[in-house]
């Protein structure tokens, strides 16, 4: 803080007001972090194992005692990351104009230390009170063992990253009111996972939607392609009214959904437009992992290789395959979850709809073609291609791979890179036979080029990539999760595998009439267990 503060401890509470005298001294003992700033003790002993309980209250006090006062220096040097802490710190005051903080630290938790912070952030005459929570870890330092501070940025605010900071003053850019397709305002209290997203168009939009700024507090982030922050807003600007194409009803069911799990994420697209109607991920801050994330997609990937397979003449949908319980592509062994097997006589559809691996790799040999199956996601599904949404999205990965490798694409394994977003626009793209790119903002805000894949699908391969999907959800692998889903319905579930993880991720993609979703859930297991019930809870809810 500025110079001549004071600082008083009020029921445990750090309290700094500005502009007072001098009130108390505090002595910082020993020096600094382990990245080249602390010494060792003059007794030359120094200590080792985790900090004690007492060492943990005693640095933690100090350590906020000292942040509170506007001592960046003896806060940092209470760390063991004196140099990157010190001028975060001290930029609470300079850069972030708060000027008056009360820090209440809680009862530790091991190391943990959490607290709460009830500042006062005021500029150009302008204030408002800013409330939030945080925590700190104490670790024993290196080189001189003492009990520090484990430097985090979240030891200022939850939200702050690295190499990002703290900023108050007039927004970079103008206020929106961003309205789903009927008009409906979207806010990021309502629905939470809009927030980055709001975000980014606002950083983008928000000049074209004729609104001017206000005086904010945002965190500016380390990568100037990402947007700012907004963490309190002093006063507002005045709101540009942003046209998207996304649906209050459907967000509502998608931000509800994915709150079932810890690691979750869906998107909803409507097949005749490309139309994105919702976006949704738990955590909900932060990344976009539903239009960002990479993972395997396990077997929804299927839709895609079902359709090369058809499109090749190699199978139809009622033609016989064969099911064993492993099959063996190159040196490289795959297997059916629980490692059942079909009759030889059941058709192509049982096999996709009860999620066969290996009637998939029996039918390699046959394509005579190692990048078949990423010629057919880029010429016929659009994956690849440089999909403009609206705002930063990943639009998937299906490299050309030899032996093994490509026979693990087939069932989404492998190097196939997959989010939500990407899975609900393979599903909307079987839906119709044509790929639409998604787009969040409508395409004639901006005039933007849209991607455009290759060719579409001809009506007789769309028809047996519908009549496959909707055995899936009617008497396949998806019936317990679609049961509740009305209309002309469809589905395909998927279970990825991911090194190092004991429970796969769930994955499961469906349609109803028109709209399609998918959804992603990590360590879900099966994809209609964990995956499809988020699936089915946006699209009874979608239009």
């Amino acid at each position: 803080m500025r110079s001549g503060v004071r600082v008083a401890v009020v029921g445990g509470a750090f309290v700094l007001v500005a502009g007072g005298i001098g009130y108390g001294a505090y002595s910082v003992v020993g020096g600094g972090g382990d990245g080249g700033t602390e010494t060792a003790a003059a007794s030359g002993e120094v200590r080792t194992g985790p900090p004690s309980e007492s060492e943990i209250a005693e640095t933690s006090k100090d350590f906020l005692k000292a942040w509170a006062s506007g001592d960046a220096t003896a806060a940092s040097l209470l760390t063991n990351n004196k140099d990157v802490a010190e001028p975060l710190l001290a930029g609470y005051a300079s850069d972030a104009h708060v000027t008056k903080a009360v820090i209440t630290p809680g009862a530790a938790v091991g190391a943990k230390v959490p607290y709460t912070v009830k500042a006062t952030v005021s500029y150009e005459g302008k204030t408002k009170p800013w409330s939030y929570a945080s925590e700190l870890t104490v670790v024993r330092g290196l080189t001189t063992g003492k009990a520090l501070v484990d430097w985090q940025p979240t030891v200022i605010h939850p939200q702050l990253t690295e190499g990002a900071s703290l900023r108050t003053g007039e927004s970079s850019t103008a206020a929106i009111e961003a309205v789903d397709h009927d008009g409906k305002v979207l806010d990021k209290e309502t629905y939470p996972s809009l927030g980055p997203i709001l975000d980014s168009l606002r950083e983008k939009y928000g000049a074209e939607a004729g609104g001017s700024p206000g005086i904010e507090t945002w965190i500016e982030p380390a990568d100037e392609v990402l947007p700012d922050t907004t963490l309190l807003t002093l006063t507002k600007g005045r709101p540009g009214r942003l046209q998207t194409t996304l649906d209050a009803g459907a967000q509502a069911a998608a931000e509800k959904a994915v709150k079932q799990f810890g690691g979750a994420s869906v998107v909803a697209v409507r097949p005749s437009t490309g139309s994105i109607r919702a976006v949704a991920n738990n955590p909900a801050t932060g990344f976009n992992a539903a239009m960002q994330g990479k993972q395997a997609p396990g077997s929804t990937m299927k839709i895609v290789t079902a359709a090369m397979l058809i499109e090749k003449g190699l199978v139809s949908s009622t033609s016989p395959v064969e099911c064993p319980k492993e099959a063996t592509w190159q040196s490289r062994t795959f297997h059916n979850l629980g490692n059942f097997a079909l009759p030889p006589t059941d058709t192509f559809t049982t096999s996709f709809a009860r999620s066969c691996n290996t009637a998939f790799i029996k039918l390699i040999d046959d394509t005579k073609d190692d990048a078949a199956l990423s010629k057919e996601a880029r010429d016929v599904f659009g994956i690849g291609l440089d999909w403009k949404t609206g705002i930063v999205s990943f639009d998937g990965s299906v490299p050309e791979e030899t032996g093994g490798e490509a026979a693990a694409q087939y069932i989404g394994q492998g190097t196939v890179q997959m989010n939500a977003l990407n899975m609900a626009s393979v599903t909307a793209t079987a839906r119709t036979g044509t790929f639409r790119q998604p787009v969040i903002v409508p395409r004639d805000l901006d005039d933007r080029q849209l991607a455009s894949a290759s060719r579409p699908l001809s009506q007789n391969v769309t028809r047996q990539l519908n009549d496959m999907m909707r055995a899936t959800a009617s008497w396949g692998t998806g019936k317990a999760a679609m049961a509740s889903v009305g209309g002309d319905k469809g589905a395909k579930t998927g279970s990825a595998e991911v090194d190092g993880q004991g429970t796969s991720n769930s994955w499961f993609t469906g349609f109803s009439d028109d709209l399609a979703a998918a959804a992603v859930v990590q360590s879900g297991g099966h994809g209609g267990d964990a995956a499809g019930p988020v699936v089915a809870a946006v699209l009874r809810a979608g239009s």
